[in-house]
């Protein structure tokens, strides 16, 4: 028994213990070849992955909700969309295309982060070093920017 008087199964190899009713993943992982299909930076942001192929149904998973389109959720899809292709071109470095694909969203992203800034101000931290005074406290914060509009 653990202290907390759970049940605890040993691996039959030593190697550690589980709760008896613990959970396992299942230990598959979905092949990612080169020319998927992709969804559009909104959609990838909603659903979690840029490949569809990699969309697969979880136990108890809720569907993803839509996003409310603001320039800030536009931001954060395309941010979304930069570190999958990224992950994607770590495990496939000579698809050409893909990093075609990652160059121009990397060029959205700072377009869109650029003119975000100058209308609300910085999106991180860092980004406060280029005012002339410490500016990142400031109201309001960028998930308060709808409030604020409405109110």
């Amino acid at each position: 028994m653990s202290p907390d008087k759970t049940p605890v199964v040993t691996c039959s190899d030593g190697s550690g213990a589980l709760p008896s009713c613990a959970p396992l993943a299942v230990p598959i992982v979905a092949p990612q070849g080169r020319g998927q299909q992709r969804y559009t930076h909104g959609e990838a942001l909603n659903q979690g992955t840029l490949f569809p192929g990699l969309n697969l149904p979880f136990f108890r998973m809720e569907k993803a909700a839509g996003l409310a389109d603001s320039p800030l959720t536009q931001l954060q899809a395309l941010e979304f969309v930069v570190t999958e292709l990224g992950l994607y071109l770590d495990t496939h470095p000579d698809d050409q295309e893909a990093f075609a694909l990652f160059q121009k969203y990397v060029a959205m992203e700072r377009e869109a982060r650029s003119t975000y800034e100058r209308t609300h101000g910085p999106v991180r931290q860092a980004e406060a070093a280029a005012a002339s005074r410490y500016n990142w406290p400031d109201d309001p914060w960028p998930w308060e920017l709808g409030k604020e509009m409405k109110g």
